[in-house]
């Protein structure tokens, strides 16, 4: 669609040439319009189809969403995507808000997330700077301590966290937190940026992505402008960095990165960053980032058990006044394993059609509803014993050998192929793999992934034999 550019400092001229509702509808138009190429057809109708543009300032546009629902899955979910478009036709300072039509918070612009959601008391005047102190960083104000549901998967992580948020953790520095996609690192991460400017709102508290420092340095680069690009970083009180892993490849990046790491550890700055794997399985990665990296304390969020599945959903419920038959409840737990994210989104769907459609929802419709989801984590539910099966049968050894201390070379190489692939396809942790691997450690489990990796690059006849046993444990 063809460009559309307005500046904040044109909206009043553009309210004199016509009404405000004509001049919002303009821009929500042109805004819908780019959201509609970035989002799927059926994620735009879903969340974006009964939006409209509230009140504009000069810093902020407010988007009025139907409900509490709407809010919280366009707030944990398609924030980069809205406020993209917002930059696409207003001015790129001016911020993205998104609220419920017809509340409070949409018709005074303040809001009560560090109040009744974190637990903290404080004038109205105080909450009001803090939420837009927060939004101002980048930070999620739902993404706090109080609404992460802690379990055995995430407990580590989250008393690592807590710890960082109090300022009682000196030696965790950096704190570098890993695990598969929708399992609360980031979450967990803002928690501690949520936490620190709650106690000290005056803290310099830097967020964002691998994938903004790197679009941002080589901005500031073309500009000339990197003594700008480097205060912003360099002087930070805290430094959150989510999805460091993407920096991988981009040696000028990690360069830049490098440097802003030491000057931040020199000054006693707290690092936190998160990774979708542990910095060693990282390639095409520095050898002296990585040792950085691991230098201080690394923790795993792993996948969820039953108990916590549950809680997550009830939890969830809670906060989005949402009622679901307790039957429900546990087959989206029992059903829905891998990913909290999915999890969530699960909870949504039934919610959204319960509240349309006026009908309860029976384990029957929920199937019906949740079709493409419940197939995509049927078709990744791998377990490691099937594939120490498949693996011993293919290299013609014993089943008991992938746990027994044996060590001759077809059975050792056998034994790393499954573990490799057990990393691959699975949601296990390093520890949970080696334990299945006769109780070994989890460096054994790393040394086996990179060694097959190697093979993997080097030999064909590896390569063929990976990707052959991958296909058979697929179907």
């Amino acid at each position: 669609m063809p460009e559309i550019k307005i500046k904040p400092t044109d909206l009043s001229y553009a309210s004199k040439i016509t009404t405000p509702s004509t001049a919002d509808q303009t821009i929500w138009n042109a805004v819908s319009g780019h959201l509609q190429e970035l989002l799927s057809p059926d994620a735009y109708q879903r969340w974006f189809d009964g939006a409209a543009c509230g009140e504009i300032s000069q810093n902020e546009i407010r988007i009025a969403v139907p409900s509490d629902i709407h809010q919280v899955w366009i707030e944990t979910n398609f924030m980069p995507e809205l406020q993209s478009a917002v930059s696409k036709v207003l001015d790129a300072t001016v911020v993205a808000r998104v609220c419920v039509a017809g509340s409070e918070e949409m018709s005074s612009g303040d809001s009560d997330e560090n109040g009744s959601q974190s637990g903290l008391s404080m004038p109205a005047a105080d909450k009001a700077n803090l939420n837009k102190k927060l939004k101002g960083v980048g930070l999620n104000p739902l993404f706090n301590f109080k609404r992460f549901v802690v379990g055995q998967n995430s407990e580590f992580a989250h008393a690592a966290c807590t710890a960082v948020a109090s300022g009682s953790g000196v030696s965790y520095n950096p704190l570098f937190i890993h695990g598969s996609s929708g399992l609360g690192k980031t979450h967990l991460m803002q928690s501690v940026g949520n936490r620190m400017l709650s106690e000290n709102p005056n803290a310099k508290v830097v967020y964002l992505t691998s994938e903004k420092f790197t679009n941002e340095f080589i901005d500031a680069v073309k500009k000339g402008d990197l003594e700008k690009f480097r205060r912003r970083y360099r002087k930070a009180d805290v430094l959150l960095i989510d999805d460091i892993q993407f920096l991988a490849g981009k040696e000028r990046s990690q360069e830049e990165f490098f440097h802003t790491f030491n000057t931040l550890l020199d000054l006693q700055s707290q690092i936190v960053l998160t990774s979708d794997r542990p910095a060693c399985e990282i390639k095409n990665f520095e050898p002296r980032l990585i040792s950085r990296f691991e230098s201080g304390l690394t923790v795993e969020t792993q996948t969820p058990r039953m108990e916590t599945r549950v809680a997550i959903l009830r939890k969830k419920m809670d906060d989005w006044d949402v009622k679901l038959s307790d039957e429900v409840i546990r087959f989206l737990a029992e059903r829905i394993r891998s990913n909290v994210r999915r999890l969530e989104g699960a909870l949504v769907r039934l919610a959204t059609y319960a509240s349309l459609g006026g009908t309860s929802i029976t384990i029957e419709r929920a199937e019906t509803l949740l079709r493409d989801i419940l197939r995509e984590e049927g078709s990744k539910q791998v377990s490691i014993d099937a594939i120490q099966k498949a693996v011993s049968e293919h290299f013609d050894i014993r089943l008991a050998d992938m746990s027994s201390r044996r060590r001759p070379a077809n059975i050792a190489f056998a034994r790393q192929v499954a573990m490799y692939l057990s990393r691959k396809m699975t949601q296990s942790s390093l520890m949970e793999i080696g334990d299945a691997f006769g109780g070994r450690d989890h460096g054994t489990v790393i040394h086996a992934v990179k060694k097959v990796e190697q093979r993997i690059g080097n030999e064909s006849m590896v390569r063929d034999t990976v990707d052959l046993l991958d296909a058979m444990l697929q179907r």
